[in-house]
């Protein structure tokens, strides 16, 4: 059976839930500001009742979520997620400065910023505090504060419990019934009469009442949302200008490519409202930084992996096309893009050329410069060439700017594992992902690389707890516990104290992921 698409999903999941778009981008260690007595707004979400509880909400996103990691769609690029992750968890820091994050809300909840690979202009909020943004979203937008003013917005709807009211007041009764309502969305891509279905019979009482709720909820998430944004050190100008890009590029295109706006209408009051919190400094919007220009070059090519688009945006190196670009920043956003697409078609001599005409534009921005080697490691990555990656890994690693790079991290892994490598690089890597994983143990990517490399350095017990824990990551709970289960018969033959030590780890796991399998059969069992 195919896999649910994510193509499909937010579209339906954004009109059945009161999901939207609409936020601007956060820079990591500002000061964190007082609570604020007059940004403790009224909350929708406060009237929710005992109907759709933090636990219940978190357990159906996580049941979603289970289901669209397998989407060849759900995409972990870390790159991206190196840059979009900083000004997300700032939100969340401004989130919870203002008082919309309590403490059980905040323990409970995911914060889980991921990306579809989708050209359409989308964002959606899932139950459980997860957020997704399509490609689409991060190409249009000119400065990290347009985006900054979606995620916001979206966050909104999750420290409101917008969603939990639109599932809740006793319309739907029972776990089953709402991750039942969840989960056949997910069909849709599959069998729109599937997804047609849904919405008859007893289920149109429920989506009824939540379109009473749409237009408010909207208002309150652009009011939160707003404060939020501002607080994070966002251009308050950048919530307004989406609104205005998004409403302009409704009108100029009406190609499916807008499918927020198709189930949440900007109106003339919003926008309205969104120009008058802006004062005479409010009103400037920072300008597109370097940076900014190749991440949104890079959502460009990555939304379109057909090998046309590539095709396309490999030519955006030539001549003609870069005289007619407008500043550096522009041509320097071609070049991005022209390599990126050389190196995902295998055309090396390509990427290398576009990638030294931009070094000299990015050099004035460090950022930036550093995006650029890095493109210039993941050619060397796929192409192999492990003595050359090994040495411009390094070369990037002695940046402080890298220190924290997750991308950076992966790669280092990576090249750990090519034919060649010695076992101090692989134990190198393999120290840097398990200090990793310790403070990020959800990071399923990471868990994967760190088993391949135990694996690499003949330690078995290691391999297989990392691929549990890559397993439980993913959602995957009966798979963990079995990896698990393989552990403990693998430590019964031997005799080493540092897998004694393992050994004791992967026992305190099994029972842990026991508990959550039995929760999991007793929910199926009840039907949900």
């Amino acid at each position: 059976m195919k896999n649910p698409s994510l193509k499909t999903v937010p579209r339906w999941l954004v009109m059945l839930l009161s999901l939207s778009l609409a936020a601007p981008a956060v820079p990591q260690g500002l000061p964190q500001a007082a609570p604020d007595s007059r940004n403790a707004l009224p909350s929708l979400g406060d009237t929710v009742s005992g109907d759709v509880s933090v636990g219940m909400e978190r357990r159906l996103g996580d049941r979603v979520m289970r289901e669209l990691r397998r989407d060849p769609d759900f995409l972990d690029d870390a790159v991206l997620l190196d840059h979009l992750q900083p000004m997300w968890t700032s939100l969340i820091e401004a989130s919870k400065a203002r008082g919309h994050i309590p403490v059980e809300l905040e323990e409970r909840f995911a914060w889980e910023l991921f990306l579809v690979r989708d050209r359409s202009v989308n964002a959606f909020a899932l139950p459980g505090g997860y957020v997704g943004t399509h490609l689409g979203l991060i190409a249009i937008t000119a400065t990290p504060d347009e985006l900054a003013s979606v995620l916001a917005h979206e966050l909104s709807h999750v420290t409101q419990r917008h969603i939990a009211r639109s599932i809740g007041g006793g319309q739907l009764s029972s776990f089953a019934g709402i991750a039942g309502l969840l989960l056949g969305i997910l069909v849709a891509s599959r069998s729109p009469d599937a997804a047609n279905a849904l919405i008859t019979g007893g289920q149109a009482v429920a989506i009824q009442g939540q379109l009473n709720f749409s237009r408010d909820m909207e208002r309150e998430a652009d009011r939160v949302g707003f404060s939020v944004l501002t607080g994070a050190g966002f251009a308050p100008g950048g919530m307004a200008a989406m609104f205005e890009k998004l409403l302009q590029g409704s009108r100029l295109s009406d190609n499916q490519s807008f499918p927020y706006l198709r189930s949440h209408p900007l109106t003339t009051d919003r926008i309205g409202e969104a120009r008058s919190r802006l004062g005479v400094e409010g009103a400037v919007v920072l300008p597109r930084t370097l940076t900014w220009a190749l991440m949104q070059a890079r959502a460009r090519v990555l939304m379109e992996p057909r090998e046309a688009a590539l095709q396309r945006a490999q030519d955006l190196d030539r001549p003609a096309v870069l005289a007619a670009a407008i500043g550096p920043g522009e041509r320097l956003a071609a070049l991005y893009a022209s390599a990126l697409a050389s190196t995902l078609r295998n055309d090396a001599r390509r990427a290398e050329a576009a990638l030294a005409a931009a070094r000299p534009l990015a050099a004035s921005e460090p950022s930036a410069a550093l995006l650029v080697e890095m493109l210039a490691l993941q050619g060397l990555i796929a192409r192999r060439e492990g003595l050359a990656a090994a040495a411009q890994l390094d070369r990037l690693l002695a940046d402080p700017q890298a220190l924290d790079s997750r991308a950076l991290l992966l790669a280092q892994a990576q090249v750990a594992l090519m034919p060649g490598a010695s076992d101090r690089m692989a134990e190198r890597a393999a120290e840097r992902l398990q200090v990793w994983v310790a403070l990020h143990g959800q990071d399923a990517a990471a868990w994967r690389s760190l088993s391949q490399l135990w694996t690499r350095l003949d330690q078995p017990l290691r391999s297989v707890r990392a691929e549990a824990e890559w397993a439980a990551a993913l959602g995957d709970v009966i798979g963990a516990v079995d990896r698990l289960r393989s552990g403990q018969r693998l430590a019964r033959s031997s005799s080493s104290r540092a897998e004694e030590v393992e050994a004791a780890i992967i026992d305190a796991r099994l029972r842990d992921l026991e508990v959550r399998r039995r929760e999991l059969m007793m929910e199926e069992r009840r039907g949900g």
